[in-house]
């Protein structure tokens, strides 16, 4: 399998100089945004981290009274991760993205690096993720951004009520990535009302601007499909038949960063089936968090209301309804009703722009603590987005040539940015 990985790095030594954006001397060698968000970093460019590390498994009861169904019969509490210094250390919360848990391979990445330079690290799962939806939304409805951040918030002081007395902290700082990286900004606002952490530094990485909008623009994807996002099935049975067949042909033993790279090399997929695979990628997420949601509200939105799904009950049809519903059904026919209920007087167009960083600019303007590391070439962003990230936060914006969304996020050079903010 060494030989595909020789062969990927030869093959980037003969990529016309065209090819690439104007890099000024950045390393990162995917210049295609969507294959960088599917590929990611090859290893041969992601600094050595500790294998070994002093950490916690971390299963938190943040509301003890609620009663869960029976079909999260499993969900015992929510699952953080802790890694500790044996010394005073500074502390930092991480928050996943959109559905990912406290033990992403982005989060598990970016704790070693902190790790490494000696912080005590705190991993969180996304409100999206259906642990956090089950065990610490108080609403059970991810999307609103300021509910989520209080739902974080919630979490974090639970977290450091049980583990404040096992480790000694110097200061407190915040961290996120994708949607977890614009939370990270409405987390930190309220830390200003709140005053349990007082974050030193926060840093949102790859962050949309406006979560509606991102989320549409992932949507968009789905388009490139051939027949558009109707014929998501027959699209996805044909990627994985062709992925398949790949990994036969090469008699592969593991689905690994080798054989990714191969593929690439192959172009065993077009830039629009790999398009279609980034947005059949959120959909399948949007599908575990709008049951997951849907149960514990018993709203009748999938399940039948009142239906007690037990433990061992099929759940295939439910999964194949929930993927066919988008992120605008998600929010005009659940989300913005549930809002809407609470707050009569809210127009959706006035909820829309509450979820974006726009609507909490003057303080992301006025408050040095903030910076931002994003890519020009992030497809969850527009020209726009760029140049309002830009002209925020001005020196405190780092902005790659190219990296697309969280692809370089595991590059040496990204890593070492992330750190260095921190100290």
């Amino acid at each position: 399998m060494k030989f595909f990985r020789i062969l990927f790095l030869i093959s980037l030594l003969l990529l016309p100089v065209s090819g690439f954006a104007a890099d000024d001397g950045y390393g990162y060698p995917i210049p295609g945004s969507y294959e960088a968000t599917i590929l990611g970093t090859p290893a041969a460019l992601m600094p050595e981290l500790p294998t070994k590390m002093n950490t916690r498994q971390l299963v938190i009861e943040i509301m003890p009274d609620r009663k869960k169904p029976p079909i999260f019969y499993y969900d015992e509490g929510l699952r953080c991760t802790f890694a500790y210094q044996q010394k005073k250390a500074p502390l930092v919360f991480l928050i996943a993205g959109t559905g990912a848990s406290d033990r992403s391979a982005k989060l598990m990445t970016m704790m070693k690096a902190f790790y490494q330079a000696g912080f005590h690290v705190i991993t969180l799962p996304s409100p999206s993720n259906a642990n956090f939806i089950i065990s610490a939304s108080l609403s059970h409805i991810p999307g609103d951004a300021t509910e989520d951040a209080a739902d974080l918030y919630r979490v974090m002081e639970a977290v450091w009520k049980q583990i404040g007395k096992d480790v000694e902290v110097s200061s407190f700082h915040l961290c996120g990535y994708s949607m977890g990286g614009t939370q990270a900004a409405f987390v930190a606002k309220l830390d200003e009302e709140r005053l349990v952490f007082n974050f030193r530094k926060v840093l949102m990485i790859n962050p949309p601007v406006s979560i509606y909008n991102s989320a549409l623009r992932i949507e968009e994807l789905l388009k490139q499909i051939p027949g558009g996002a109707k014929k998501q099935g027959i699209f996805f049975n044909k990627m994985l038949s062709k992925f398949s067949e790949f990994y036969q042909y090469g008699n592969y033993v593991a689905i690994n960063d080798d054989f990714l790279y191969s593929i690439y090399i192959e172009k065993l997929f077009s830039r629009e089936e790999t398009a279609g695979l980034i947005g059949l990628t959120f959909r399948i997420n949007l599908a575990g968090l709008i049951f997951a949601s849907d149960v514990m509200t018993n709203s009748g939105y999938v399940v039948p209301k009142n239906r007690v799904l037990s433990p061992t009950e099929s759940l295939s049809d439910y999964f194949l309804v929930s993927t066919h519903l988008g992120f605008l059904d998600y929010f005009n026919e659940y989300l913005f009703p549930s809002v809407h209920k609470q707050k009569p007087d809210m127009t959706k167009q006035a909820f829309i722009d509450a979820q974006s960083l726009r609507s909490i600019e003057g303080y992301l303007k006025s408050s040095g603590k903030f910076g931002v590391m994003t890519n020009e070439n992030d497809f969850i962003l527009t020209k726009a987005d760029l140049d309002y990230l830009r002209n925020v936060f001005a020196e405190r914006a780092k902005i790659y040539p190219s990296g697309g969304h969280l692809g370089n996020l595991e590059y040496k050079d990204n890593l070492a940015y992330m750190v260095e903010f921190f100290k």
